[in-house]
């Protein structure tokens, strides 16, 4: 856990120690949440996101599920084709007009 300006980030390891003490570990998300000092309605979206998608649930700051990882990593290679393919234009028009 880090605290910068006003706000706390909370890793992985303890998003997902967090939900399990909840879903296995039989006890309430108010009791959890006080236990741990953060906010009960943090914890009720920690348990939702884990409940869609258990095994992305949490990818860390700066990193995307690996869904959206693949969709960023084609639409960057996508501009990068469109943008070789301007300058491929741009060669051929200059390269195919003729001297006078």
């Amino acid at each position: 856990m880090q605290e910068r300006n006003g706000r706390r980030k909370y890793d992985k390891q303890f998003k997902e120690e967090a939900v399990k003490l909840v879903t296995e570990g039989g006890r309430s998300v108010s009791d959890v949440a006080r236990g741990l000092g953060i906010h009960e309605n943090l914890l009720h979206t920690w348990k939702r996101r884990h409940k869609e998608d258990p095994a992305g649930s949490f990818p860390g700051k700066g990193h995307l599920k690996p869904p959206d990882e693949e969709l960023r990593r084609l639409q960057k290679e996508n501009a990068n084709l469109k943008e070789d393919r301007e300058i491929l234009k741009k060669a051929l028009a200059i390269f195919s007009k003729h001297p006078k």
